[in-house]
Order: C-alpha cells, then sequence, then structure tokens
C-alpha cells in the first residue's frame, strides 16, 4: 500500500509527523513517500504544486496531506499561490466527495462552544461536493464593467456551476452514507435565489426516490448555519455544494470543542482519497510545538478505513484517541482547568503509546 505524504507548509510539517509516526508502530506493510507540496514546493520549484508531486500523488493508493498556505504568498498570482496545490489535487485525481465528520467526543463536551446539553453525543457528518460551484466555474476573473450601475469600473467575477451528472454522484455518496447511520440526509441549499441550486435540489429529490428508506429534508443554507449552532442533534448526514460545504463544516468543527479535533477525507470513484486536517496551516503557531495533532491522526485512521481497507487499523488508532483523551492530555486548543497540557509530540507519542 502506496501513501503520498504531503506534508506542506506551517504547522502541516509538525501533525504530519505525528500521524507518520502512529502508522508506522502499526506494522502494516506500508510505503510513504514524502514531497514538498504548497509554499514549500513554491519555494524550491516555482510552483505549488511540481509535476513530480502530482505524480506521486497520482499513482498512490492515498495521501496524507498536511496544510497549505502562509501570509507571505498573498502577494503572488493566484495559480501560484499553494492553496492552489490542494485544488489541483482535487481536480486531477477526480476527488469528488468531501467527508468531514463533527464529532464531540465525551471528554470535551465542556470544550464545545455550545453548552454541553446542546452537543452530548453529536455525530454529524457533512459531506462536500468538491469539484464543482463557483471554486472551478468559468469564467472568472477580472475586467473593466461596460454597462452597470457603475460604468467604467473595475469587477470581479466567478461563476457557480453544477451539471446534473455531478450532482446525481454527490446525491447517491450521501444517500448511501445514510443507509449506515441513521437514514437521515439534510440538503443544503439557497435554491430560492440560486438557479445552480434549483436544480441542486431537484436532482437530489430524485436521487433521493431510490432511497425510500433514507429520509430526506431541505434546507436552505443561512438557515442551515443558524440550526447548526440551535439545534445541532437534528443533523445526521448533511449534503451540500463546494462553496456552502466548505463554510458549514468549518462552523460545525466549533461544535466539538476544536477545529484541531477534525479529519476529513476528499475521495474519488475508484475510493484513491487525500486525507487531511480540516484546519489550515496556522502559521503563527507553526514550530511552536502547541498544534493539535489529533485531526491528522484520526485522518489517518479514515484513510486506513476507505482507501486501504483496514478498518480494524483504523479503529484501533480511534480508540487510542480515546483514550489520551480519557487520561485527560490537551494541547491548548482543547485545554482546560484539571487536564494535562502537552506539546504536539508529547500527544503523538501518547497515542502511539496507547496503542500499544
Amino acid at each position: 500500500m502506496k501513501i503520498a505524504v504531503l506534508p506542506g507548509d506551517g504547522i502541516g510539517t509538525e501533525i504530519v509527523a505525528e500521524a507518520v509516526k502512529v502508522l508506522k508502530v502499526l506494522n502494516l506493510d506500508l510505503t510513504l513517500e514524502t514531497a514538498l507540496v504548497g509554499g514549500a514546493a513554491f519555494e524550491a520549484h516555482g510552483h505549488p504544486l511540481p509535476d513530480s508531486t502530482l505524480k506521486l500523488a497520482m499513482d498512490a493508493d492515498a495521501v496524507l496531506f498536511g496544510a497549505v498556505g502562509d501570509w507571505k504568498y498573498d502577494t503572488l498570482d493566484r495559480p501560484l499561490r499553494p492553496e492552489q496545490a490542494i485544488l489541483g489535487l482535487r481536480k486531477n485525481m477526480g476527488l469528488f466527495a468531501n467527508f468531514r465528520p463533527a464529532i464531540c467526543y465525551k471528554q470535551l463536551t465542556d470544550a464545545s462552544s455550545l453548552k454541553p446539553e446542546l452537543v452530548s453525543g453529536l455525530d454529524i457528518l457533512i459531506i462536500r461536493e468538491l469539484t464543482g460551484d463557483i471554486y472551478f466555474g468559468q469564467p472568472r476573473g477580472r475586467r473593466i464593467a461596460t454597462d452597470g450601475h457603475f460604468p467604467g469600473s473595475e469587477e470581479a467575477f466567478d461563476t457557480m456551476r453544477y451539471s446534473r451528472p455531478e450532482i446525481e454522484r454527490i446525491a447517491h455518496v450521501a444517500f448511501q452514507a445514510a443507509q449506515k447511520r441513521s437514514k437521515r440526509v439534510t440538503s443544503v441549499d439557497k435554491a430560492n435565489v440560486l438557479e445552480t441550486f434549483q436544480l441542486w435540489k431537484d436532482v437530489v429529490s430524485e436521487v433521493g426516490l431510490q432511497y425510500p428508506d433514507v429520509a430526506l429534508d431541505h434546507m436552505y443554507v443561512d438557515n442551515a448555519a443558524m440550526q447548526l449552532v440551535k439545534a445541532p442533534m437534528k443533523f445526521d448526514v448533511v449534503v451540500t455544494g463546494n462553496m456552502f460545504g466548505d463554510i458549514l463544516s468549518d462552523a460545525a468543527a466549533m461544535l466539538t470543542g476544536s477545529i484541531g479535533m477534525l479529519p476529513s477525507a476528499s475521495l474519488n470513484a475508484k475510493n484513491q482519497g487525500l486525507y487531511e486536517p480540516s484546519h489550515g496551516s496556522a502559521p503563527d503557531i507553526a514550530g511552536k510545538g502547541i498544534a493539535n495533532p489529533l485531526a491528522t491522526i484520526l485522518s489517518a485512521a479514515m484513510m486506513l478505513r476507505f482507501s486501504l481497507d483496514q478498518a480494524e487499523a483504523a479503529a484501533r488508532i480511534e480508540a487510542a484517541v480515546d483514550a489520551v483523551l480519557s487520561q485527560g492530555l490537551r494541547t491548548p486548543d482543547i485545554y482546560s482547568a484539571g487536564m494535562t497540557q502537552v506539546s504536539t509530540r508529547e500527544m503523538g507519542d501518547a497515542v502511539v503509546k496507547a496503542l500499544g
């Protein structure tokens, strides 16, 4: 089983190192090969996604990804910015389905931004479509307007688009995931004002007829954002487009206590996947040894389960994470009085120890 390890920028190198350490003690037949991506790749090769890195990812069974980005690259032309690396990987690998579980561990109920009674037992799966929507719509760019309210002014534009096959594909993923859970899907759209999401709503409803055992409801994205902080337990599987999913999954992260706890998986039709923490590169804390590696370690567990057919090993990692939390070990993002504060490396060591 070949894994492409792409640590990236900022805290990416620190958290991926801990996940790799955990994988290595499982005694699985894994080949791990590391390459540069993001800002680190730009510095070395003049591009955030060099051909050699892309080839490594395409040839691998799975990709373990850290994070990319740094404020110092904000002045680069958009195609050269570190964030373009992840978009390029999604596009070239055909990664259309993003799984972002938001689980509130019982040990972290008090760390949530909401009252314990609202998040106790929380287990939401947000499924985000990754290859369409406004991030990939054409055309996009800047121009001088020739008409409209402000003739002759500079304007910028991005095109939101979805096709029926794209929506059908992600809808099937959501309904099939729900069949293995509580058999409830909430489709999030903005069909009242956007034609793109009227198509989304219509197609998801049609696909839903093929899954009579799964209850389907539709919710506008603004209401969904409100309900996430008002009554999050009402959700089970949430399926939505690229931009809305990007926003809602980060909002859901804070219900769990910290975005540092949230793993994610991005899969293609062959179950080849890219696995990464839901958080970013956090350059402000890079090198300080205080980043939470658990989201990356849990992403590695998802990798074992979804792409490498190693469900037992994945469950061992998840049980080890639960154990270290029960021991009261906390990185600063989830620390509370009475707990034991540990560094990035110490948290990784604790998971390794818990694995036996």
